[in-house]
């Protein structure tokens, strides 16, 4: 079986995403994948992350994140972008 290539996404994560530790359970599951990026809050309510790695690896950290009762995720607008040289994932 072929590897699968590494590939970076922008993400914007809409619904109960702030002060229900969404950015410290994103930097725990990328981390245990492996993935890098970063993540913020943004003004609007919204949760705002880049991040790096095999498809299937950005996906197991999103169910990963939705795994938490209190986390609700309404809606995942993403768009592919190009790669980053760099290292971890980083709460901004």
């Amino acid at each position: 079986m072929q590897e699968q290539e590494k590939t970076r996404y922008h993400l914007v994560f809409s619904g109960t995403v702030q002060a229900v530790g969404f950015r410290y359970r994103a930097a725990h599951a990328a981390g245990s994948l492996g993935l890098t990026g970063w993540v913020k809050n943004r003004w609007d309510g919204t949760v705002e992350m880049e991040a790096q790695g095999r498809p299937d690896e950005i996906r197991r950290m999103i169910a990963m994140i939705a795994e938490s009762r209190y986390i609700v995720i309404e809606n995942v607008q993403s768009r592919e972008i190009a790669l980053e040289s760099e290292s971890g994932f980083h709460i901004r």
